[in-house]
């Protein structure tokens, strides 16, 4: 996503010399979201973007992977040779955290690519009893796709509730019903003690029949190839990207899930995993690469994160950025069908999850970017548009 986006944005903004897209996977561009909906479940074959990559000029080497970075020589490495460039933009991405000791074990899997989709389109066509470790937002996507199939699925949690490393205890909590409301079962404070080819142990003694296991403990910067490149990597792998997105080492910038950036707007540096920061990032390369020449001033990259869930039944959508010193404010009863959770630093909105209300999401965002002061009483009437709960 993140890397298609920037060819693009660099055409769109009338750049003319030669630009080259470079992936390891030998299919082409695709996005990543339908991969655990309609490509999952056969509805669709796949995600290609509609770009035409010939008309706008960009060359597309599929199936190469990258293996290292010479700065000092403005060179890849790769598995068909050096190749040299004037400006780099690293694009690649995240890989999913592998469940240890379950590697070489038959009938475990990941979701992340096309090809992982593809391999898991079977197990939900034959209605495996289906083992997800994992409940975050890829464990919930893939568990909804698995019982809409008709799978029998048990989901396997380390943490006392679902999405742990995402939401609050108290905002979380609501979400774990869904699991049972699906007909999933959900298994929290429990740790895989091993993987076997049929099924999975746990830690507490218990051994459930799996036809197939899918992983998914989360994801890391796929950022190994540039060891020894020089480039500035932070505790989690990232590239550590300047608020102009570019890295330490000069005419290389990076995008998407690989690269976290300092935001002014919240004041601390974040790594976003979304498929929005792989849209809104590649825009801000393109301008200032092409602004380079001419010597403007940098664009600065400081957006209000987003991202959706399409999860039992739910469309749940998140903007923002909140800390736990953050003041918690609800709309509406959790346990009903659509509800929204506000987070105040002071009296200016920072974050909001919204569940079922897409309108509160989208005039919450607007309130974020703008920073407009918010009255606390007004603004927990769910009843009352967001927009009208200013200060």
């Amino acid at each position: 996503m993140a890397g298609v986006q920037t060819a693009v944005a660099l055409r769109e903004r009338g750049f003319t010399g030669d630009v080259v897209l470079i992936g390891a996977e030998p299919h082409q561009p695709y996005d990543r979201p339908p991969l655990s909906k309609a490509v999952l479940l056969g509805k669709s074959e796949h995600s290609a973007f509609d770009v035409d990559f010939e008309a706008l000029g960009i060359e597309l080497r599929l199936g190469c992977e990258v293996t290292g970075l010479r700065p000092g020589g403005h060179e890849l490495d790769t598995g068909e040779g050096p190749v040299p460039y004037d400006v780099l933009v690293v694009a690649t991405g995240a890989e999913p955290i592998r469940l240890p000791g379950s590697e070489g074990v038959p009938g475990v899997h990941l979701l992340r690519t096309l090809d992982d989709a593809e391999r898991l389109r079977p197990v939900l066509a034959r209605q495996h009893d289906v083992v997800v470790v994992g409940a975050g937002w890829i464990g919930a996507e893939f568990t909804t796709a698995a019982r809409e199939a008709g799978c029998a699925v048990t989901v396997v949690e380390a943490a006392e509730r679902p999405l742990a490393g995402a939401l609050p205890a108290e905002v979380a909590a609501p979400m774990a019903g869904w699991y049972a409301d699906a007909g999933a079962v959900l298994r929290t404070r429990t740790r895989v003690e091993r993987v076997e080819p049929g099924a999975v142990l746990l830690d507490d003694g218990a051994r459930l029949p799996a036809g197939a296991v899918v992983v998914g403990i989360g994801a890391r910067p796929a950022t190994d190839w540039l060891s020894g490149s020089g480039i500035e990597l932070g505790v989690q792998g990232e590239i550590v990207a300047d608020e102009h997105l570019r890295t330490s080492v000069p005419d290389v910038y990076a995008v998407g899930d690989c690269a976290s950036f300092p935001s002014g707007r919240y004041g601390e540096r974040l790594l976003v995993h979304h498929w929005d920061n792989a849209l809104q990032g590649p825009r801000t390369v393109a301008v200032n690469i092409i602004g380079r020449a001419s010597g403007e001033t940098p664009a600065v990259y400081d957006p209000v994160p987003y991202f959706w869930s399409e999860q039992f039944g739910r469309f749940v959508q998140y903007a923002g950025h909140h800390a736990a010193a953050d003041t918690t404010l609800w709309r509406g009863d959790p346990a009903g069908p659509a509800w929204t959770v506000c987070w105040l630093r002071g009296d200016r909105l920072v974050a909001l999850l919204a569940v079922g209300r897409p309108r509160d999401l989208a005039q919450g965002r607007r309130l974020i970017e703008s920073g407009t002061p918010m009255n606390p009483t007004l603004l927990a009437d769910p009843a009352r548009p967001l927009k009208a709960a200013t200060a």
